[in-house]
């Protein structure tokens, strides 16, 4: 393993150097996204159930370690989308004290995670089950907002699917239209500002201008300061939580759920950002940095943070090429954050709603879903069940309930990817046959086993008995396309030799790879003169056993 493997890419640019021409693109860069992050900031902190100010931490402290110490030379980190749902549920039962705690062991599963080099592992989760993760987060993000966007006068909102849309309906009545109309501008402006004017953030200029709008006429719209108040841009100071056993421990599945979010999500960024600038990132660095990142975030009163694929190539867009450019989008909203929090506080809660409805429906792939369902069966059932899972149960429910279900899924296809079937050829004399070139005497009976001997295909070993006679006294098993052979496997195929040898049959083995051949041997399964790299030695050794 090269010692590059766990140098972060910014050590590697600054060593390097950044040519002039390429600074002041990635210094541009980062300013316009440091803006486009603002709202995006602001709003996944709101709809996790948190204040503003604490999105903007989170954008500032994580993007910046992200930057520093992440693999990518593009990654630009944050809160993101993803963690709404688990995170607005963690405080809701546990407080935000809760969430920091969760937070932080996260940070530290993703730590470990980069230090044991499970980054490149990340690339073996279906993306069947990723989509049906993302697509149901982005339902409930979307279910979320309803009462912002059309400024419904509720005083609590359930948290449970169902029953939230219930409320919604019954309080229709108290519909704002100039909260709707708000949020249908900042829907439009959304959408069509970058078609129009590409390199113009479309999220910024909708915050401009309905704030503007709201200010100015004064319209009767709920605000960021009606709702939480004059926000502080003060930065507080680290808080550490003590360490109660219970609590943590209560805490671990949803840390779980939000390292494996923040690792998928940033992994994810950080390979569509190679596909662009043709680059290649250090996986297992960049855990790491995302695991300081959110270790040091929730210290400070942040919630947990990632690399955001949309402000990523954002970036890359503007022109940005090296970690400079992520450095400075932190900065960016660092002076944000000191100078202008009075302005922050006015912006109206139906902006952000409406910015959040094009997050959802931009997080939804429902192309890729609609495509998913059509493929097979088993692609279905992991789809559906982890969507519908993530919209009426819960993350820390849907993300091993879906990954088990995969899993067995799996098994199940490969296990019917498994043949042992005995090769019968036409015969080219009354005692022998042909096969593969090689004439078999009527005594050897040869089977052809195809696919991994593991515990889901075991039970395929039950169909060597019927295919073995009284007239056989020998039995060869070609093992050419046999790749792994796990325990379960092997202790059928054990059982299967032992019986054989009962019955007075001998057992010979072709093809088998230098790990299965080892393997039989250690085990005491068969002899190394019983195991054969080719075909015709093991025949030419048969014929010589039954003279």
């Amino acid at each position: 393993m090269k010692h590059t493997e766990f140098t972060p890419k910014l050590f590697h640019v600054l060593k390097e150097g950044v040519p002039r021409q390429q600074l002041v693109r990635d210094i541009s860069a980062g300013l316009i996204v440091g803006i486009v992050a603002l709202p995006l900031a602001i709003a996944f902190a709101i709809a996790s159930g948190v204040s503003p100010d604490r999105g903007i931490l989170t954008a500032i402290l994580a993007g910046l370690l992200i930057s520093i110490f992440g693999g990518s030379r593009v990654q630009i980190g944050g809160p993101t989308g993803a963690f709404v749902v688990i995170v607005y549920g963690i405080i809701r039962q546990h407080g935000y004290e809760g969430l920091l705690i969760a937070t932080l062991m996260a940070g530290i599963i993703l730590v470990l995670m980069g230090l044991l080099r499970l980054g490149s592992l990340i690339k073996y989760i279906p993306q069947t089950l990723i989509t049906g993760f993302t697509s149901g987060i982005a339902v409930l993000i979307f279910s979320s907002q309803i009462k912002d966007l059309l400024g419904l006068n509720l005083e609590e909102v359930p948290a449970e699917f169902i029953p939230r849309w219930g409320t919604y309906l019954g309080g229709l009545s108290t519909l704002n239209p100039w909260a709707l109309v708000i949020g249908l501008f900042s829907i439009a402006a959304v959408v069509l500002v970058p078609r129009l004017l590409p390199k113009v953030p479309g999220a910024f200029v909708a915050i401009i201008v309905s704030t503007v709008l709201v200010s100015l006429f004064e319209l009767p719209v709920e605000t960021i300061a009606g709702r939480f108040g004059p926000l502080s841009p003060v930065f507080p100071p680290p808080v550490f939580p003590a360490f109660d056993p219970q609590i943590w421990s209560g805490l671990l599945l949803a840390a779980f759920s939000i390292a494996l979010l923040g690792a998928l999500e940033s992994l994810l960024s950080a390979v569509v950002a190679d596909g662009v600038i043709g680059g290649r990132h250090r996986s297992n660095i960049e855990l790491i940095a995302q695991g300081l990142a959110n270790i040091v975030s929730p210290l400070f009163g942040g919630i947990p943070a990632t690399g955001a694929i949309a402000r990523t190539m954002t970036s890359i867009k503007l022109g940005a090429r090296t970690p400079i450019a992520g450095i400075v989008h932190a900065l960016t909203l660092l002076v944000i954050f000191l100078v202008a929090m009075p302005l922050v506080s006015a912006i109206p809660m139906a902006c952000l709603a409406g910015i959040l409805v094009v997050v959802a429906w931009n997080m939804s792939e429902y192309r890729y879903f609609i495509l998913s369902c059509r493929i097979n069966i088993y692609e279905t059932a992991v789809l559906l069940t982890t969507f519908f899972l993530t919209v009426f149960t819960d993350l820390t429910i849907a993300i091993p309930a879906g990954f088990v279900l995969a899993l067995v899924l799996f098994m199940k296809r490969m296990s019917e990817a498994v043949d042992i079937n005995p090769l019968v050829a036409s015969k080219s004399g009354e005692s022998l046959f042909s096969t593969d070139g090689e004439e078999i005497p009527e005594e050897v009976q040869v089977f052809e086993i195809n696919g991994p001997l593991f515990f889901g295909s075991a039970g395929q070993f039950l169909n060597v008995h019927a295919y073995v006679q009284s007239h056989h006294s020998l039995v060869l098993f070609r093992m050419r396309y046999v790749p792994i052979m796990d325990s379960s496997g092997l202790r059928r195929f054990t059982e299967i030799v032992h019986a054989l040898k009962k019955q007075g049959i001998r057992v010979l083995v072709s093809g088998a790879n230098s790990r299965i051949t080892e393997k039989l041997i250690k085990h005491g399964v068969l002899g190394r003169d019983a195991i054969f790299a080719d075909f015709s030695a093991a025949v030419k050794k048969a014929k010589t056993l039954i003279e």
